[in-house]
């Protein structure tokens, strides 16, 4: 079976950036939850926010000292995504990128799959 490691990656830019806010915000110790859910533009919307643990039915993923909780339920929608932080004149953003999605829209947080 494929790792799950696999199925989900953040670059070196959005860890960076995610442990920044993370610092900011005085959340030391809090792991990034990656979700999706229904709604926005295309159908499904990705989430990201800092949470105390993992829970029952989370995979927990270790990208570069950030502890990353998933769904095992929504690990085939994110099979394959890229997180990236991206800054450039008109603004700075997470962004996604999903082989699996068959639509997004122009806010570039949401997907049809």
């Amino acid at each position: 079976m494929e790792s799950d490691i696999n199925k989900l990656r953040l670059t070196d830019a959005a860890i960076a950036h995610v442990k920044k806010i993370r610092e900011r915000e005085k959340l030391a110790g809090r792991g990034l939850r990656v979700s999706v859910m229904p709604g926005g533009c295309s159908g499904y919307s990705y989430k990201l926010d800092f949470d105390d643990g993992p829970k029952a039915e989370d995979v927990v993923l270790d990208m570069g000292g950030l502890q990353v909780y998933v769904e095992t339920a929504i690990l085939q929608q994110l099979d394959g995504t890229v997180i990236d932080y991206v800054s450039e004149l008109q603004g700075a953003s997470f962004r996604f990128s999903n082989p699996n999605a068959t639509g997004t829209c122009g806010c570039g947080t949401s997907f049809s799959a």
